[in-house]
């Protein structure tokens, strides 16, 4: 379903929804695409012309500051027009379809939709339903992907480590309710990571992880040994009750990541997190700030690749790029 949805017929990025069904040439041209404009931070004028006179809809219908936040300046650096709609006083709250709302907004000569919601396939269904020349992007949907967030994570990583192959990646934490770890998971095995682990008590794991491409374990020890990258997850309690876990501060004396356990891993490993961080329940502040920590970088780099991926969804409806 992914596939054929978010690509054109010419094999072009129409819509950006999932990892799921994309190739890693393409991952790798977003990669590229991003490399491209990460230097512009450090230019006096950071903007670019690629989508001036376009009009870009920030449609959130769940908070999300720094997700939000970067993708306005993101389509702001490439010269398009945003608007970031207040779902809390839009007519969805006052009974008006999800699909009401878009043809509303449709009317309005709108020529991308960026889309979170609390609703796993929300993205997927307007994408389904929307103007031909509309693109969408999914900026989260329920516990079901959240691929500009691993892109993103790709992205930093591959500043660092320079190439995928080999290395032993762990992704540490709240697995289950994870959209972002879904996504990581997918772009890593694509991109063709030596190991994908993840390090979670059972009762946060999904059912058949094992499925994923993942080796699971229940131990920091064993899961992090001679580990390259870490990436530290947030524990939802949102979207959990207490039978999930018996303690944060238990919780964080088995899974918490701090400087004795990132001894385990090899002494350039990096640490990252995409945030918001639970200080002392699954990381100790002195990594979150520490020399193996680039998730500040995470935040940075969110910027180019959400422009990449904004400016090749465009070229695919004929904006040069």
């Amino acid at each position: 379903m992914s596939r054929h949805i978010q690509l054109t017929e010419q094999g072009r990025l129409k819509h950006f929804l999932s990892i799921e069904g994309l190739s890693r040439e393409l991952l790798t041209e977003i990669l590229d695409t991003a490399e491209s404009f990460s230097g512009m931070a450090g230019h006096q004028i950071k903007k670019v012309p690629l989508l001036r006179g376009k009009t870009i809809i920030n449609l959130f219908f769940e908070n999300s500051t720094r997700t939000r936040t970067t993708f306005e300046l993101a389509a702001t650096r490439l010269s398009a027009d945003v608007l970031n709609m207040n779902i809390a006083t839009s007519a969805t709250s006052k009974g008006e379809s999800l699909l009401d709302t878009i043809r509303n907004l449709e009317a309005m000569h709108v020529d991308m939709f960026v889309v979170r919601h609390a609703l796993s396939g929300a993205a997927h269904f307007i994408a389904q339903h929307t103007a031909p020349h509309i693109s969408v992007i999914n900026a989260g949907d329920g516990q079901h992907a959240h691929p500009t967030q691993a892109m993103l994570d790709m992205f930093t990583i591959r500043q660092h480590k320079k190439q995928f192959a080999g290395l032993k990646v762990a992704i540490v934490g709240d697995i289950l309710h994870s959209r972002v770890a879904r996504s990581q998971i997918l772009a890593l095995n694509s991109l063709g990571v030596d190991q994908v682990r993840v390090i979670a008590p059972k009762t946060l794991l999904p059912a058949h992880v094992k499925d994923m491409g993942v080796i699971d374990l229940h131990d920091m020890a064993e899961g992090l040994a001679d580990v390259d990258v870490i990436i530290m997850l947030r524990l939802q309690k949102e979207r959990m009750n207490s039978a999930f876990l018996p303690s944060e501060s238990e919780y964080f004396r088995c899974f918490g990541l701090n400087e004795a356990k990132l001894k385990y891993a090899k002494s350039d490993v990096i640490v990252m997190h995409p945030g918001p961080i639970n200080r002392g329940v699954e990381i100790a502040s002195s990594v979150a700030d520490g020399p193996h920590s680039v998730i500040l970088q995470q935040v940075s780099n969110g910027i180019a690749v959400r422009m990449a991926i904004m400016s090749m969804t465009m070229q695919s409806h004929g904006v040069s790029a």
